[in-house]
């Protein structure tokens, strides 16, 4: 032992952060081991130097969080959120009734290090030490010590007894028992940007966006361990960034002030209810009004080329791809944005890319300007042809733009601009006059002047329109900004899309659209989720029963119970079979021997109708004659066309659901649609697509 030869060893340090600043005694969380290094060989190197009063930055949790040692505070790079309070922990103490061990203050650790270095050097244990707050550590050998509070003797009565109780007094992290997390790989393979669905709150714990995605990037972490263990040791595989977009904040903040309406006309009975209601239901409703559909559009496009911008100046050696992610109505969301993107070269995807939405002064000098800046550069050659300027442009329909050759988004934007135009001329004015071509303007503006009390400080946007795209799916008719880069795959997680294109009339989409600048596109879903509706039918025939792909379980195999049911039908197809065999065969023995005549055709029968028909007259399909009820064969599956939007390959992935969850699908309904941001399954699919583009399979 230390104390019988007095060899002092300086205790290793090791960095915490608070990760509830409310409570700290409990949820102190260590850094990893290689970020606690970092910082503590730079605060060593500003101790050495001499520059302790020099603030410096270290970058820690694979650079999403900048450490400022002056400051003891850990602050996020991406998102917003209140800065850690950061600690450098040498000693820790624990009660009876505690969880985990609690790191005491730098300065008292101090004191307490130097008490234990003069114990070990003198061999004088039995050392109290006291401390100004009232309480004294009691050093009995360099293996126990303890914590004991100093009691008033008028507090003795009241006072609980568990705090009268010592506290058990540890050096160091080996004598304490914390899990250090895995340290994550500096290198950066792929990105994910991930965002959520409706309301403030993501999972059936009541987590926000940023709790869920760091959940998920942490699963990400231990599959990649687990499951590309060998690949990562040949081909010096990296990790993926999964990075979360919020737009719920923006929209119920104070710029739109729309919390502030609805609670004017919100009743207040069953309070609790309907603040949830308003909070999260109605998050649906603003995404088909055509003011807050475009304000959440344009908050998640400039925040999603917001987090790219910041991702590339602290990864500047980053070569990887990009792909999106989207739960709920964020998939709509995403998939409505990725839509309306336009095709652009590699050397375009840099450059800064602006809205039509942003508030910039228009005038007839820039505006040839103003259209490159809005990614319309290519149409202003058309226009000086026709001689046309600002103000016979203001003239102009939508159809004229349409008999130029221009399509239908750019027309929008055009259009839009346009609006923007007269309605500063009309502002310098006091005039206002309908816009050609766009349908429910010219009524708005006449009920502003009608009615001003109604209407007054209410944006003038044109009423809910649903356009039919050259590709067939409808729309509201906003101006859709464009993205930075051009994302490699898409992910739809418990998703509305199909639902909403068919609300919008949309019966099939075209087997030969895909989305315009994203080469992959996957559906995944819960088979209870009672929010998630396939897309694969609505692009194969409907003669087709195309069955979704089941995701593999994240150990290798399908369920137990779910191999149980299909042993079972298996058994009773099989009893079925040979009950009508044994049945035919019997029938054949007692038939009467009749002469061998051509069939008649009768009414009702099948024995007229040709050899690719059924009955009701439909055709057959030919890839389905080979399975039973129009139903498609498992080694037919991945072989049939689904389209393009995801290459030629299928895109409807059903998730398997647990033993718990088969006994009844109704109560598990809400859990079965919050449970993408914790399921491993999920989080396995992702990876095995997007290493599997890069030539590295599992």
């Amino acid at each position: 032992m230390e104390g019988v030869t007095g060899v002092y060893e300086p205790v290793q340090h090791h960095w915490f952060h608070c990760q509830n600043p409310v409570d700290c005694r409990s949820s102190w969380i260590p850094f990893s081991r290689e970020d606690s290094l970092r910082l503590e060989e730079t605060h060593k190197h500003g101790e050495t130097s001499g520059e302790e009063e020099v603030e410096v930055v270290v970058a820690t949790e694979g650079r999403r969080f900048d450490v400022r040692l002056k400051e003891r505070k850990c602050f996020a790079v991406y998102w917003e959120q209140p800065p850690l309070e950061v600690r450098r922990c040498s000693w820790f103490h624990k009660g009876d009734k505690d969880i985990s061990y609690t790191p005491y203050p730098e300065d008292t650790s101090l004191v307490l290090e130097e008490a234990y270095m003069m114990a070990v050097k003198l061999n004088d244990w039995m050392k109290k030490i006291q401390f100004p707050t009232g309480e004294t550590v009691v050093l009995h050998s360099p293996t126990l010590m303890t914590q004991q509070q100093t009691i008033p003797l008028k507090d003795w009565i009241s006072l609980p007894s568990e705090q009268s109780q010592p506290r058990m007094v540890k050096r160091g992290l080996e004598g304490i028992r914390v899990e250090l997390p895995e340290g994550e790989p500096d290198q950066v393979d792929h990105l994910v940007f991930m965002v959520h669905g409706i309301g403030p709150t993501c999972d059936i714990q009541l987590r926000g966006v940023v709790q869920c995605v760091n959940d998920f990037r942490g699963a990400s972490l231990n599959l990649l361990c687990s499951h590309f263990k060998q690949s990562q040791d040949g081909t010096h595989m990296g990790r993926v960034e999964f990075l979360p977009v919020d737009w719920h904040g923006v929209l119920h903040g104070d710029a739109t002030g729309v919390d502030d309406d609805i609670q004017r006309i919100t009743l207040p009975s069953i309070s609790r209810l309907r603040q949830f209601s308003n909070s999260t239901v109605l998050d649906l409703f603003f995404y088909n009004s055509p003011t807050y559909c475009q304000t959440i559009i344009d908050t998640v496009a400039s925040e999603i080329n917001r987090l790219h911008q910041v991702f590339l100046q602290r990864h500047p050696q980053f070569t990887g791809e990009v792909s999106l992610a989207g739960h709920s109505l964020g998939s709509l969301i995403l998939f409505d944005l990725l839509t309306n993107q336009e095709r652009r070269n590699k050397d375009e995807e840099g450059s800064s890319v602006s809205s039509p939405s942003e508030a910039t002064p228009l005038d007839f000098e820039s505006f040839e300007d103003t259209l490159r800046n809005f990614g319309l550069g290519k149409y202003v050659q058309m226009l000086p042809k026709e001689q046309m300027d600002l103000e016979s442009l203001g003239l102009c329909s939508e159809t004229f733009f349409k008999d130029l050759g221009i399509p239908l988004g750019p027309c929008k934007k055009i259009m839009y601009l346009l609006k923007r135009w007269r309605g500063q001329q009309e502002s310098r004015t006091g005039t206002s006059h309908p816009v050609p071509g766009i349908p429910g303007i010219a009524g708005v503006y006449s009920q502003v002047q009608e009615h001003p009390t109604l209407l007054s400080g209410a944006p003038s946007t044109s009423p809910v329109d649903y356009k039919y795209f050259d590709v067939g799916i409808g729309q509201v008719s906003i101006v859709y900004p464009q993205l930075a880069f051009q994302p490699q795959a898409f992910f739809a997680l418990g998703s509305p899309i199909g639902m909403f294109l068919t609300v919008r009339g949309l019966k099939r989409i075209d087997p030969k659209y895909s989305l315009p600048t994203c080469k992959s596109f996957y559906n995944i879903y819960h088979p209870f989720d009672p929010v998630a509706y396939r897309i694969e039918p609505m692009v194969v025939f409907p003669d087709v029963d195309l069955p979704p792909i089941l995701i593999p379980h994240h150990k290798g195999r399908k369920r137990m119970h779910l191999e149980l049911k299909d042993s079972l039908k298996r058994v009773s197809s099989d009893l079925l079979l040979s009950i009508s065999t044994v049945r035919g065969v019997w029938q054949t023995l007692t038939m009467l021997p009749v002469n061998t005549l051509p069939p008649v055709a009768r009414v009702g029968t099948t024995a007229a109708l040709p050899p690719q028909e059924s009955e009701g007259g439909r055709p057959v399909c030919k890839k389905c004659s080979g399975a039973p009820n129009g139903t498609v064969s498992p080694t037919e599956m991945r072989n049939i066309s689904v389209g393009m939007l995801n290459g030629g390959r299928r895109f409807d992935y059903v998730l398997q659901e647990k033993p718990l969850e088969s006994f009844n699908e109704y109560l598990f309904a809400i859990q079965s649609h919050l449970c993408y941001w914790d399921s491993k399954d999920t989080v396995l699919l992702l990876l095995r697509e997007i290493y599997e583009g890069k030539g590295i399979l599992l």
